[in-house]
C-alpha cells in the first residue's frame, strides 16, 4: 500500500482483503463463490452472520474477481439501515437492476448491506425487483439477522452464514498488520486484542490501530483502556469477592472498573456474564448468578438508574453466597 491516500485509510479498509484468496476463516463459502467466479454465473446470495466477519469483504472481492479493478460501474453497493423504505427499491436499485451490464459478465450486482433493516413493504417490493431483472442483475443481501428477512426472498436466494472467526484467523491477521506496521506488542496485548474482538476481525483491528496512535510498544492494558474493558482478573475478582467476600470490597473494585475502564453499566454486566463460566464457583451458584445478570441487564435496558442497579446486584450476589 504505497500511496499517500492509503496512508490516511483507517486499517481495516487498508487492510481489507481483495482477493478471495486473502479472505481468513470463511473457507467453505470462499470455495463457494470461486466457483461461481470460475463458472461467471452466480444466483442471487444472502449472506448472514455477525458483524466483522468478512461478509462485505468476500462481496467486493466476489466483484472484483468477476468484473476487474472496474467493478464499480458494476456494483451497486447500499446500506438499508440509511434508507429502509419502499422508495429506495423503486428508486435506486429499480433504476440501476434494469440497465444492461457493459462487462464481458453478463449480469450486475446490487449488494444491499443490513437488509434485515428493511421494512416489510420494501422487502416484499425487492422481491418482485429480483424476480423481474434476475437475467441482468444479480442480488446480494448481507444481514446479521437471516430470520428477520422474509421467506420469499430467503427462497430465491442461495444462503451462506459466515460464522464468527477464530482466535488462530485473528491473530494470522493481526500479525500480519504489526508485520506491516512495525509495531511491537506484547504477546498479552495480543491475547487482550482477541479477548475484547469476540471474534469481530473489524474490532479487533480497530483495537490495534487506536493502540498503535499512542504508541508503537503496545500493551495489553492500552488495549483494555482503550477498548473500554476491564482485564477478565478484575472482573473475576468483582464476582468472587461479591459471592464469597465482602459487599463493601466488591463496591471498591465495581468503582474501579467504573472509574479506570469508563465502563458503562451494560459494559460490566457483559463482562460478568463472559467471566461466569472461569469463576471458582459451584455449578448451582453459576446458574443463580446467569439469572441475576440477565434480571438486571433487562433493568438497564428498561433505563434504570445504573449506579444502584449494579450495586443492588452485588447486594444479591453477596446473598445468594451468604445461603451457600
Amino acid at each position: 500500500m504505497g500511496s499517500n491516500e492509503d496512508l490516511l485509510l483507517p486499517w481495516v479498509e487498508k487492510y481489507r482483503p481483495k482477493t478471495l484468496d486473502e479472505i481468513i476463516g470463511q473457507d467453505e463459502i470462499v470455495a463457494s463463490l470461486k466457483a461461481f467466479v470460475k463458472k461467471k454465473n452466480m444466483p442471487h446470495l444472502l449472506f448472514a452472520g455477525p458483524p466483522g466477519v468478512g461478509k462485505t469483504t468476500a462481496t467486493l472481492a466476489l466483484a472484483r474477481e468477476l468484473f476487474g479493478e472496474d467493478f464499480k460501474s458494476s456494483l451497486l453497493e447500499l446500506n438499508a439501515s440509511d434508507e429502509r423504505g419502499i422508495d429506495i427499491v423503486r428508486g435506486k436499485i429499480k433504476d440501476f437492476a434494469r440497465t444492461v451490464a457493459l462487462s464481458e459478465v453478463p449480469f450486475k450486482i446490487v449488494f444491499l448491506d443490513e437488509a434485515d433493516s428493511l421494512t416489510a413493504d420494501a422487502q416484499h417490493a425487492l422481491r418482485r425487483t429480483m424476480e423481474l431483472y434476475s437475467n441482468i442483475t444479480r442480488f446480494i443481501l448481507s444481514c446479521n439477522y437471516s430470520s428477520k428477512i422474509i421467506q420469499p426472498i430467503q427462497s430465491r436466494c442461495a444462503v451462506f452464514r459466515f460464522s464468527y472467526l477464530s482466535e488462530d484467523d485473528i491473530k494470522k491477521m493481526l500479525n500480519r498488520i504489526i508485520k506491516s506496521e512495525k509495531l511491537k506488542v506484547d504477546k498479552k496485548a495480543l491475547e487482550a486484542i482477541i479477548y475484547i474482538s469476540e471474534g469481530d476481525m473489524r474490532k479487533a483491528i480497530n483495537a490495534l490501530q487506536g493502540a498503535a496512535m499512542l504508541s508503537s510498544h503496545i500493551t495489553a492494558e492500552a488495549i483494555f483502556k482503550l477498548s473500554s474493558r476491564a482485564h477478565p482478573t478484575e472482573v473475576r475478582n468483582l464476582l468472587e469477592e461479591a459471592v464469597n467476600g465482602s459487599f463493601t470490597k466488591a463496591k471498591e473494585y465495581l468503582n474501579k472498573l467504573m472509574r479506570d475502564y469508563s465502563m458503562s453499566g451494560e459494559d460490566i454486566l457483559l463482562q460478568m456474564y463472559r467471566e461466569i463460566e472461569n469463576v471458582n464457583l459451584p455449578e448451582k451458584t453459576k446458574v443463580e448468578l446467569v439469572d441475576k445478570i440477565g434480571e438486571y441487564d433487562f433493568r438497564l435496558v428498561e433505563g434504570a438508574n445504573e449506579r444502584i442497579q449494579l450495586e443492588a446486584l452485588l447486594a444479591q450476589l453477596r446473598l445468594i453466597g451468604m445461603k451457600k
